[in-house]
């Protein structure tokens, strides 16, 4: 078996999070008497991480560094409050995952989501399955798709960057996955379509995450 580790992103790859980002961040702009949008303007706002959120979100005239720092609490905050609430394994998630550990494949995670959120996140939404590493945006790792969290995570897994497969629901993904020397892998059930995935560099599009299995065993 050529592929020893699968490296996962999470929103719209592992998790199913979009409606509790989106009721979140519509909370933030309700308070400010902004505009709310919907869950499929979310899908093009999400994948760089917080603060890019936010700026998307508000308005253009509104989207000075001091307003967007303040909402960037904000949403925080709100976010805090809600992430458990409808965020859940997309289907057949548990089902890989438990065909990964049986083939003894080592998993871990690499999000732009903030750090202390994907952490909890994994522990408390797939905490029956053991990642190797989980690693979300922080100020010691830049945000995908800069390669070098991807990197990091093979060190620590003793993988080639060769060995392993980078699996995501975005362009910004496969790039991650292209830099760093990985086979980036696509799914179709996230929030990016089968053309920006293709144009991000992916090598294989999965239509469910058991299609994953095969390519592990080839």
């Amino acid at each position: 078996m050529y592929y020893k580790a699968v490296i996962f992103d999470l929103d719209g790859t592992l998790l199913d999070t979009i409606g509790d980002i989106v009721d979140s961040m519509n909370a933030v702009l309700t308070d400010l008497g902004c505009p709310k949008h919907s869950v499929d303007a979310y899908k093009g706002f999400i994948g760089d991480g917080l603060d890019v959120l936010v700026r998307r979100s508000l308005p253009e005239t509104m989207r000075d560094e001091r307003t967007v720092r303040t909402c960037v609490q904000a949403m925080r905050k709100e976010y805090g409050q809600r992430w458990a609430r409808t965020s859940r394994p997309f289907k057949n998630i548990p089902e890989l995952l438990d065909g990964l550990m049986a083939m003894d494949m080592k998993i871990s995670v690499f999000s732009n989501k903030l750090d202390v959120f994907t952490k909890e996140m994994v522990s408390v939404l797939l905490g029956a399955w053991q990642f190797h590493t989980v690693l979300g945006l922080n100020d010691a790792i830049p945000r995908k798709p800069d390669p070098s969290g991807a990197l990091a995570i093979a060190r620590a897994m003793h993988m080639d960057p060769g060995q392993c497969i980078f699996v995501g629901d975005s362009n910004i993904d496969m790039e991650t996955a292209q830099r760093a020397g990985m086979r980036p892998v696509g799914v179709l059930w996230g929030y990016q379509d089968r053309n920006r995935l293709i144009s991000g560099g992916a090598k294989d599009l999965l239509s469910d995450p058991l299609d994953l299995l095969p390519i592990l065993e080839g």
